[in-house]
């Protein structure tokens, strides 16, 4: 009986195929919802008078949208620098389940910790989302790639966006840029509930959307810290309890 053939490391090649695969996988619904979000944000950053520099950073730095919306809210608030980047942490606290989540699907023993470092820059909900609907179908050793070539185009895409539409924000009217800016949240949520596995995320969500409102006028500043450790608290001792009952999750 022959041996099985010793299986090849990969090569430069592989590497970059698996990268290019990545790019494709951004041509998606989801990416272009996002787009049509940054087109909201380049006409908010440019009312706010944020320069078409600045803003372009801000997308290729803070790159979650909702901690960027919080930034120009600071700013156009005077806020001090120190508060400004206290909310934008706070707004992107959100993001560290989903880090703890992803990292351990891309990684593997010769992975080096800045490539999972770098690559944690490009996670936010649509990437997220994309990565775990797909990374089940790319060989272990090329997630590293795919994932650049999805997070690094979503990034890049976007920020040639914002840098277009920042110029010609004068012509779309205010009501449109926000029509365009809600986009995001409404996909997020709709997309955060058909990925999610237990009933647990479904009950999060529902008191998430209840109390975010209540805490927004109880707790300015704080409102999606409260609402989000009171629902979170909350959906996980029901599910618990549901558990022990054997209750389906």
């Amino acid at each position: 009986m022959a041996e099985p053939a010793p299986h090849s490391p990969p090569n430069a090649s592989d590497y970059r195929r698996w990268f290019f695969k990545g790019v494709v996988a951004c041509v998606s619904i989801p990416a272009l919802i996002l787009m049509s979000a940054f087109v909201g944000f380049a006409g908010l950053a440019r009312e706010a008078g944020i320069t078409l520099p600045q803003a372009v950073f801000m997308v290729g730095v803070v790159w979650a949208l909702p901690a960027k919306v919080v930034l120009i809210g600071a700013i156009l608030a005077g806020s001090s620098l120190p508060a400004a980047a206290f909310a934008v942490a706070l707004s992107s606290v959100r993001l560290t389940p989903m880090v703890v989540v992803l990292v351990p699907e891309l990684r593997t023993e010769k992975t080096r910790p800045w490539v999972l470092y770098l690559l944690s820059q490009f996670v936010a909900v649509t990437s997220w989302v994309l990565a775990m609907e797909r990374l089940r179908e790319v060989p272990r050793d090329m997630r590293t790639a795919w994932y650049a070539g999805l997070g690094g185009t979503l990034v890049g895409v976007n920020m040639l966006v914002v840098t277009v539409m920042y110029v010609v924000a004068g012509s779309l009217s205010p009501t449109l840029s926000a029509a365009l800016l809600m986009l995001t949240p409404i996909y997020f949520l709709t997309s955060l509930w058909g990925s999610a596995r237990e009933s647990a995320s479904h009950f999060a969500m529902i008191f998430g959307l209840v109390l975010g409102p209540v805490f927004h006028v109880l707790l300015p500043g704080f409102d999606l810290l409260a609402a989000g450790v009171i629902g979170g608290v909350g959906a996980f001792l029901i599910h618990r309890l549901r558990k022990g009952k054997g209750a389906p999750s």
